[in-house]
């Protein structure tokens, strides 16, 4: 190679990396297309983030173009990051299985809102979401377990259910136990069906076969112990329930949270002793306004504290729905109220919302800001 040539190459990856380097993110900007280190918008939808060894992982479900991109076409996404604003394409952590292999999770299925924690005894990563089998709509309502000797997977596919079959909520006072009312004998949204309702309706009604299971949250407290948190009752209802010492199934113990409130998307923290829980209404695709509730022990009892955003867009959450709370590792009392605005018309297009978050006299407070950084 001549002088000339080689001076030509040098220029050619010196331009490169400067490139490469000047395409780094120092910010983030909430709703707009978010670049992974490849330059792809980030394919992690209604996701969870995992902090573990010095880096952060963020899942999602993995969406395609069109109204049939938010079925699980692939599967469950994965990213990794160091900074929180440059994030590495890691893969499919949780494949789908193929067309008609009668697997529960096959492609067509409906995965949503999937989060993972690690189990320090286990030494194992283990998945929860919310699962709809293929071709019953929403009416299946599972939760589904899956687990991995890695944090970026492979993850395999364990089981779903109904959970806590036969276990009344500990919170349900006795006397609602033997009612004797049925759906079919209320009208839907009456007072008497909405008191109905709050005293364990839809809970004696789905007591045998477990109760319904949608949008969900994990939670790790300072003890280890693991909570799972869904939306549950045909969304009127939260549950909060604990998993078993190597967080693969429940224990049987859990409580309802605002029965008959309709909430959904549910996203926890712990801060100072009290824990705090944000979650959004039952609108559809269309965004609303958030709640927020705070309680001193994990089983309550649960205060509502309303809407914890504000300024412009607050009432419409900034025309999105949360789906976690991240910690920032080493940097205290900080937190980012992840959200996403779905675009249902073409569900690989959907932004993401990263809000940061602070609980100010007590209550959550989520502030829009266009563009800001740590």
């Amino acid at each position: 190679m001549n002088l000339k040539n080689l001076l030509f190459l040098i220029f050619i990856l010196t331009f490169s990396v400067k490139s490469t380097s000047a395409q780094a993110l120092s910010s983030i900007t909430p709703g707009q297309i978010w670049p992974d280190t490849d330059g792809k918008h980030i394919n992690a939808h209604g996701g969870g983030v995992l902090f573990h060894e010095g880096k952060y992982y963020w899942f999602g479900e993995h969406k395609t173009e069109g109204k049939s991109g938010n079925r699980a076409n692939v599967g469950v996404g994965v990213y990794s990051s160091a900074d929180l604003y440059n994030w590495k394409n890691e893969g499919i952590a949780l494949k789908v299985a193929a067309e008609n292999s009668g697997s529960e999770i096959e492609k067509g299925s409906i995965i949503e809102r999937p989060k993972v924690i690690y189990n320090a005894k286990t030494k194992k990563f283990v998945m929860w979401f919310h699962l709809e089998l293929k071709n019953q709509s929403y009416n299946a309502a599972r939760t589904a377990v899956a687990v991995s000797d890695q944090v970026t997977g492979p993850y395999t596919y364990v089981k779903s259910f109904r959970p806590n079959a036969g276990k009344w909520p500990a919170n349900f006072n006795e006397a609602w136990k033997s009612k004797t009312v049925k759906e079919a004998d209320l009208k839907a949204w009456t007072d008497e069906w909405r008191k109905e309702v709050a005293e364990g309706l839809f809970v004696r009604r789905d007591l045998d076969k477990g109760q319904m299971a949608r949008d969900m949250a994990l939670f790790v407290d300072d003890d280890g112990k693991a909570y799972h948190i869904y939306s549950s009752e045909e969304n009127l209802t939260l549950h909060l329930a604990e998993l078993t010492p190597d967080y693969m199934a429940f224990t049987g113990k859990y409580i309802t949270i605002e029965p008959g409130g309709h909430n959904e998307a549910p996203a926890i923290i712990k801060q100072h002793g009290k824990y705090y829980l944000v979650t959004s209404g039952c609108t559809g695709w269309d965004p609303n306004a958030a709640r927020s509730f705070v309680a001193d022990s994990i089983w309550g009892p649960w205060k509502s504290l309303g809407n914890p955003c504000v300024g412009d867009g607050a009432e419409l959450t900034f025309k999105s729905q949360g789906t976690y709370i991240l910690p920032v590792a080493g940097k205290k009392d900080t937190y980012i109220f992840m959200a996403d605005r779905w675009t249902p018309e073409n569900a690989i297009d959907g932004r993401y919302i990263w809000i940061p978050m602070t609980i100010e006299d007590g209550k959550p407070v989520i502030k829009w800001q266009e563009n800001w950084k740590f």
